[in-house]
């Protein structure tokens, strides 16, 4: 992983999390705005898992589990559209609170999969 794109990641996924839950906690159903934040956040993802093919490749291998990161990735890869499609489902107050707690879920798990590239010993 390339830890600048990382931070670049956390900071999407932070503010649009933070954004749908003091939205949704706010009284708001999910709008353009929220369901947007999440857009973003996927294709950072989607051009991870680019990263994630190359990096190796380019003599970047990880230093800890390659079947944990992989776990992460897709999983990660896989929350923001799920979020979406509960919020486009159910137009409610708390599903952009969904949309937010997704984003920062997204998060923790962009750190650990940071974690386990560059920190852990294999």
């Amino acid at each position: 992983m390339i830890l600048w794109f990382t931070i670049v990641t956390l900071v999407v996924a932070v503010a649009g999390g933070a954004l749908g839950v003091v939205l949704g906690l706010a009284g708001r159903r999910p709008s353009d705005l929220t369901v947007g934040a999440l857009a973003l956040l996927e294709a950072l993802l989607i051009a991870q898992v680019v990263i994630a093919i190359i990096a190796p490749l380019a003599g970047n291998p990880p230093t800890g589990s390659l079947l944990e990161f992989w776990v992460y990735l897709v999983s990660t890869v896989l929350l923001p559209p799920a979020a979406v499609v509960w919020a486009l489902v159910e137009r409610s107050r708390w599903s952009t609170v969904i949309l937010g707690i997704a984003g920062l879920a997204v998060a923790v798990m962009v750190w650990r999969m940071q974690v386990i590239w560059s920190v852990q010993g294999a």
